[in-house]
């Protein structure tokens, strides 16, 4: 969500801070803050002011109106703060519906004046700029500001002078205060645009002669903002509105959210309810929301929350295991239901999201049992199929009841079922499988011709429009105005003013695409753009909608797509401005740019006049910069849909990006041709609920919108709604709203002025946020009413009233469409014409194979790490848990290497072999190599392959060769001696044995340090002890025939494959057969090569020379004469 409510103390710091203002600010950072933890005695300490003035002390929990509520204690002392404090910490208090503990509270100084001193001003945001209310009598008694005091427009983009301040604003403030008050409010402006906030009230504001005291504020801010507001806001807490607890859980999936690029949300309402839910999608949980209310289970829902934007498989898992681990804390005497809803999907992968949660219902099946709950699943969209599957399976297989419905079940219907209202389908009827959607028996290898007209609906002559809906008896459209008008949040100007006076960039389109529409797609999201493609396919499109992609991180190339059976080429661009210059034929941009380059991106393509509609898919851009988008794209007639939004859809014509999901949606919903019905709604994923049920009610969907969660979206349903009246092929309308705004009542208004004359089929999802206690933030940013005409329930009645169709709930939404079809169809306006069956589009290999239909042998296989989760897993072991149990170097390689934990002294003789093998100083033939490699200028990699490639049975080789040698002779019992003369007779070196310096009399210290080790730790160490008797033969002979390092590593490392208690005899074998006991000095070595390479490049050798006197020049007799 993007606007937040912060504590007075937060926000009177950050004006303290950074208000910039010729008025003195009295009072600067003088307050305290008192909690159940706080110390009185250093609390004075701290704030030496608290023992020698009158104090004013006021709970700081985000509650309107304390003084009404007696919540104030003024011109105390600071005992008498003390028993005030103590007279109400940690009682529960209720304030309006809202019941909550008292616990927070703010002490200040106390300010005397007159009630003459005490104003009233409050900034707040709107669409077209920023209100400032002002009024010259403040306090306790203020009253309906909104009818009395007086109002400002700063328009998005446009700077605040002190002359308009005192012209509009202090017409009724006495001339020796004006001066102060201009500067303050001007101040106060600026502080309000530099910081991100959307809403600052001061009431009252004190003005005496000393000069400026805030007495009580409250503020919002806008969290998206964070980015770039981060150095001066520091790390904001945002507190919980009055009533509700903050839970760690929901802080917890906070955390998740903010690293995430998904959306996970978690509100805990009624941690001891029964009715859970887990539902996917911002819309779509309002909606689950809202019938569980509207069936009577207000009191038991548990919980709000959503998860949507294609979550990992492991960040659904800690999401639901979340969930899981707060239904099962305590038992329900009726046991308990969660709901897993979700409306159909446009992009996130179903079964991916659903093996999270069927991981954690695996680790919860226990409790889950034990508190009897009982599962209901529904959902759709890409791979839902193969997701209700497992979801199935791990019900039978844990004995949890899991009952599992798809596309063909009513969104909401689990909800009714879960609650008793309705029974439960033994064995629901399934939609085919995705796959059976796309491998048709017919194969065209060519773009198949078209199928059908232009649209399903014949369009008829003015004359014969379907006449309007008309108002209930009592409806007026000029009463709106009182409603719209005065709105804080929305500031409406006259809406057919703004209509009549478009920019200078000419009025904005009513038709956005059609069948030659052509696009740039901003961003590398070839997933999309091979959706965008396959839907031109299958509408049997003359050529792609995608022209171009930009990406500014990549040099201008080409990316492969398909087109049907066939291979083009897409060409992708660094800049817009070369992008634009070749191919002039585009009017649409698609832009995935983040949320942090949405806005400069956006700004750049509207300097090109031939693109007339963008797309703006990002979630999460502060609303300030999206206003100033709204504007530059109203002056120049630009139509914006957007942000957060996943886009639109002209059936038979153009989609955006991931609309409408995969070809099986698609198909099914009968999206790749026109229907009659046109839509337009806020949620990208009801948006293909709104085209599953229009399928199924209607004969299809003509055009589709989703408009966007955030509270200032691009384009609004009004600017749809009369695009949609003005089109011919389009004969009924569904709009879906939702709570917060006022956009629906423009829609009244145009019904009631005849200007819509069309059917609308309108419902306005949120109807439950006015049965909560306290304020509940839905998963939209804009779906928080902030007064009771912005509540889902009093835009659903004032449609109602002014004639649209408007259903009971959302689950009569099908039903009141279908009858209002039916009625189109009976009187003629709509005739529907015969439905011909899709062309087939062949099914890419990955997704077929994701899927289940084909199987290919894998080109590689791994069993010792998989990176594709949330967490790196060497051998099975999360990486966290590695640094958990500190297995340190030594373990990492045991799990690498050899697949096992090792015991920690195993793990200590491998980190010890590494360091005794790491260097043996610059004459040997592996560093020489280094050296030399690194004197010709050579880069790091090169230098240590040169060095490595020395590495043989001659140099540094030969653990594995030793290993073998003296393990063969062991095995097979022959003596020591007999394995000497063996090998002399077989005319063999011993391998590990000899040095050119070391000797019997002159030990190296290496091997002594690893046999102390080997004979205090090892279980048995028979190889090692072998190994040493024929040291003894071999030194006797000749003192430098000694057991040396590498002999020592790999006859101790059979020891350690044999006893350790980890391996098999064959394994232990195999380990050694396949060289892995070389592979201890390569690692070990490559320290000392590097090493050796920095060394170099430090002290800046120049090119290696080997002198002549160091060679001896042997030429052939006969040549040297």
């Amino acid at each position: 969500m993007s606007a937040k409510a912060i504590s007075e103390q937060t926000g009177k710091e950050f004006l303290y801070k950074y208000i910039c203002t010729a008025a003195a600010v009295q009072n600067r950072f003088r307050y305290a803050n008192v909690t159940t933890e706080t110390d009185w005695e250093r609390l004075t300490q701290e704030h030496p002011w608290l023992l020698t003035e009158k104090l004013v002390v006021k709970p700081d929990q985000l509650i309107k109106r304390r003084g009404k509520l007696g919540l104030v204690g003024i011109n105390l002392d600071l005992p008498g703060v003390k028993d005030w404090v103590k007279s109400r910490l940690m009682k529960e208090t209720m304030v309006a519906k809202a019941k909550g503990v008292l616990k927070n509270f703010l002490i200040e100084p106390f300010v005397e004046h007159a009630q003459s001193d005490e104003f009233y001003v409050c900034v707040y945001a709107a669409r077209e700029g920023d209100y400032i209310l002002f009024h010259h009598e403040g306090g306790v008694e203020v009253g309906d500001v909104d009818a009395k005091a007086e109002r400002l427009l700063v328009p998005v983009d446009d700077k605040l002078s002190e002359e308009q301040v005192t012209e509009k604003l202090l017409a009724h403030v006495s001339e020796e205060k004006k001066g102060v008050l201009a500067s303050f409010i001007v101040g106060l402006f600026n502080l309000y645009e530099d910081l991100y906030f959307t809403y600052l009230e001061i009431n009252p504001l004190v003005v005496t002669g000393d000069g400026v005291y805030v007495l009580d504020m409250a503020a919002k801010i806008d969290a998206t903002a964070d980015y770039i507001c981060k150095a001066k806001w520091g790390d904001v807490e945002f507190p919980p509105p009055f009533g509700r607890e903050a839970y760690p859980e929901e802080a917890y999936i906070a955390d998740l959210d903010a690293k995430s690029g998904a959306s996970l949300k978690l509100t805990l309402l009624n941690p001891r309810g029964r009715i859970w839910t887990m539902v996917a999608g911002g819309g779509a949980s309002v909606v689950y929301s809202d019938t569980i209310c509207d069936l009577g289970g207000v009191d038991e829902l548990a919980n709000y929350g959503e998860y949507s934007g294609a979550p990992s498989e492991q960040q659904t898992y800690d999401y639901a295991k979340t969930i899981l681990s707060l239904i099962t804390r305590e038992k329900h005497p009726q046991g308990k239901v969660l709901i897993i809803g979700g409306s159909i999907a446009n992009f996130t992968n179903v079964a991916a999201t659903f093996k999270g949660i069927v991981r954690a219902i695996k680790d919860y099946q226990g409790p889950l049992k034990e508190h009897e709950v009982t599962i209901f699943v529904r959902r759709g969209g890409p791979n839902y199929q193969e997701g209700l599957r497992v979801m199935g399976e791990v019900g039978k297989t844990t004995g949890i009841p899991i009952h599992v419905f798809g596309t063909e079940t009513h969104m909401t219907a689990i909800v009714g079922m879960a609650m008793g209202h309705r029974p439960i389908p033994n064995q629901p009827p399934m939609d085919a499988h995705t796959a059976n959607f796309l491998l048709n028996a017919g194969c065209n290898a060519v773009t198949p011709a078209n199928t059908r007209t232009a649209s399903f609906s014949e369009p008829k002559s003015a004359g014969e429009a379907t006449p309007p809906k008309k108002p209930k008896a009592g409806f007026q459209a000029d009463s709106l105005l009182s409603i719209l008008l005065p709105l804080k949040n929305l500031g409406m100007a006259n809406y057919k003013e703004a209509q009549a006076c478009p920019g200078p960039g000419g009025a904005k389109a009513t038709t956005l695409f059609s069948r030659h529409t052509k696009s740039i797609v901003w961003g590398m999201q070839t997933r999309a753009v091979q959706g965008m493609l396959d839907f031109d396919y299958v509408c049997s499109r003359d050529e792609p909608s995608v022209a171009a992609m930009v990406y500014p991180f990549t040099g201008d190339h080409k990316q492969k797509f398909y087109w049907g059976h066939k291979e083009i080429l897409v060409p992708v661009y660094k800049s817009m401005d070369d992008a634009m210059k070749k191919h002039s034929d585009v009017d649409v941009l698609i832009s995935f740019a983040s949320l942090r380059s949405a806005f400069d991106s956006t700004m750049e393509t509207m300097q090109h006049p031939q693109i007339r509609t963008i797309a703006i898919i990002a979630e999460g851009i502060p609303e300030a910069q999206t206003r100033k988008i709204i504007k530059t794209a109203d002056e120049k007639g630009v139509t914006i849909i957007g942000p957060a939004t996943v886009g639109g859809i002209k059936p038979g014509c153009f989609k955006i990006g991931n609309t409408g999901g995969m070809l099986d949606n698609i198909l099914a919903s009968k999206l790749y041709r026109p229907g009659s019905v046109a839509y337009v709604s806020r949620s990208g994923g009801m948006s293909n609920e709104l085209n599953n049920i229009i399928s199924r009610t209607t004969d299809g969907v003509y055009e589709g919108v989703a408009i966007g969660g955030d509270r200032y979206p691009g384009s609004t349903f009004m600017d749809h709604v009369l695009r949609y009246q003005d089109t011919p092929g389009v004969q009924m309308i569904v709009v879906l709203g939702e709570i917060g705004g006022t956009e629906e009542y423009r829609i009244c208004q145009g019904i009631g002025e005849g200007r819509i004359t069309k059917p609308v089929v309108c419902w306005c999802i949120g109807t439950c946020a006015t049965m909560f206690t306290s304020e509940v933030q839905f998963g939209h940013a804009g779906a928080c009413a902030n007064q009771a005409s912005e509540t889902a329930v009093a835009k659903n009645q004032a449609l109602r009233d002014a004639g649209a169709y408007v259903p009971k709930s959302f689950d009569e939404l099908g039903d009141v469409i279908k009858t209002v079809y039916d009625g189109l169809v009976a009187n003629g306006t709509i005739v529907p014409a015969q439905e011909v069956p899709p062309p087939t589009v062949p099914m890419d290999y990955s997704w077929a194979r994701e899927l289940g239909l084909i199987r290919k042998p894998a080109s590689f296989m791994t069993s010792i790490c998989d990176e594709r989760g949330q967490e790196l897993i060497y051998a099975g072991m999360p990486i966290t848990e590695v640094f958990k149990e500190e297995m340190g170097l030594g373990g990492v390689l045991g799990l690498l290497w050899f697949q096992r934990r090792l015991p920690r002294y195993a793990c200590q003789f491998i980190e010890m072999c590494l360091m005794v093998t790491a260097d043996h100083g610059p004459a040997v033939s592996g560093a020489h190599n280094t050296i030399v490699c690194a004197r010709a200028g050579k880069d790091l990699i090169s230098c240590l392959t040169s060095g490595l490639l020395t590495i043989g049975d001659r140099f540094g080789g030969a653990l594995d060769a030793a290993a073998k040698q003296f393990s063969k002779a062991f095995d097979s019992g022959m003596l020591p001696m007999e394995f000497v003369n063996k090998m002399k007779k077989d005319g063999k070196l011993i391998m590990g044995i000899g040095h050119r310096v070391k000797s019997i009399n002159n030990p190296d210290m290496r091997v002594q340090i690893l046999k102390d080790f080997v004979k205090q730790n090892f279980p048995a160490s028979q190889m090692l002890d072998y190994a040493l008797n024929v040291e003894k033969i071999t030194t006797s002979k000749k003192p430098n025939l000694i057991l040396n390092v590498d002999g020592f590593i790999g006859v101790a490392f059979v020891d350690l494959l044999r006893t350790c208690g980890g391996f098999t005899r064959d394994e232990a074998d195999e380990f050694v057969e396949i060289g892995s006991l070389n592979g201890i000095f390569v690692l070990g070595r490559s320290m000392g090569f590097i090493g050796h390479y920095l060394d170099q490049k430090r002290l800046k050798q120049g090119l290696y020379r080997h002198p002549w006197d160091d060679i001896s020049y042997v030429l052939p007799e006969h040549m040297s004469m």
